[in-house]
């Protein structure tokens, strides 16, 4: 290891759809996180890594913080708040075309209970004309002492390069925790499960919401070397489950068509994917099904 080589851990918290996963996949300059327009998309912490000559910053993608209306809205919530503690600092990340809200101070509550440095993260500065951003950042700057305050764009990269530069200062001299061509933790089968359920949700808009989960059974290599995927789509109830097949199986193949594309770039090989839906009533609210699609307790 290099005498003054870098590393650390920083988590991103914030509302539903203010940009983070937008902002993670930005910084890596690979897709990682799903992006919809559909608060709560993110359910897992995602482990996100930047490396550069002297520094490797691992990024936590944490859900968007919400008042939980079941038993994986609590779950999702418990996952946000553990990452608090656990790291070097802690981005927190508004939607400047929103202003505060009141889910807002239930973070800054949060906040205030962290030794970890805080910075202000006003992203979508696009949208907003630049008037208005001053008295934004007085708004958020009477609620919490933060470290630094940084308006970005993720979206289209704005700041995003400056904003790294000045992640560096708070790094503590560290290992490398991971090889340097690594983008993430997770393994293949996860991020797949989660690009099929982007599409799910830019497809079907508002009629199947946060209502599914992705189930990844069989991933096997053929001769040819193009890999055949088989993956489950879990609806909760059967008139979901006539969307997400769409007539005569149209919507299904669509969703199958886009998630393919994606997939064949993560894997940089030719893909076969087969997709099929199954009901499993209210799964959202049971614990065995929770543990059994990938949202297990910390």
């Amino acid at each position: 290891m290099e005498k003054d080589f870098k590393s650390g851990f920083i988590s991103i918290i914030g509302r539903p759809n203010v940009g983070k996963s937008t902002f993670i996949n930005q910084a890596i300059g690979q897709k990682i996180s799903i992006i919809s327009d559909k608060p709560q998309t993110t359910r897992n912490k995602i482990q996100c890594i930047y490396t550069d000559d002297d520094t490797q910053m691992v990024f936590i993608d944490t859900p968007g913080i919400h008042k939980p209306k079941h038993r994986l809205g609590d779950h999702l919530v418990r996952v946000a708040k553990s990452t608090l503690n656990e790291v070097e600092a802690i981005l927190f990340m508004i939607d400047a075309s929103e202003g505060y809200g009141r889910g807002d101070q239930f973070i800054i509550d949060l906040l205030k209970t962290v030794d970890s440095p805080v910075f202000l993260i006003i992203n979508k500065v696009d949208l907003i004309h630049p008037d208005e951003l001053f008295p934004l950042i007085d708004t958020y700057k009477e609620k919490i002492d933060f470290e630094e305050i940084i308006p970005i764009s993720a979206l289209n990269g704005n700041n995003v390069t400056y904003l790294l530069n000045e992640l560096k200062n708070y790094l503590p001299t560290g290992p490398k925790y991971y090889d340097e061509d690594m983008v993430t933790d997770h393994p293949e089968r996860f991020i797949m499960s989660e690009l099929i359920r982007e599409k799910v949700l830019h497809m079907t808009r508002e009629e199947v919401p946060h209502s599914i989960a992705i189930v990844i059974e069989n991933v096997e290599e053929r001769k040819s070397k193009a890999m055949y995927i088989q993956a489950v789509i879990i609806a909760e109830r059967e008139s979901q489950k006539g969307i997400l097949i769409g007539k005569r199986g149209s919507m299904l193949k669509e969703i199958g068509k886009e998630a393919r594309k994606d997939i064949e770039n993560l894997l940089g090989t030719k893909v076969f994917l087969e997709l099929w839906v199954k009901v499993q009533k209210d799964w959202r609210n049971k614990e065995r099904y929770l543990n059994q699609y990938g949202y297990s307790k910390e």
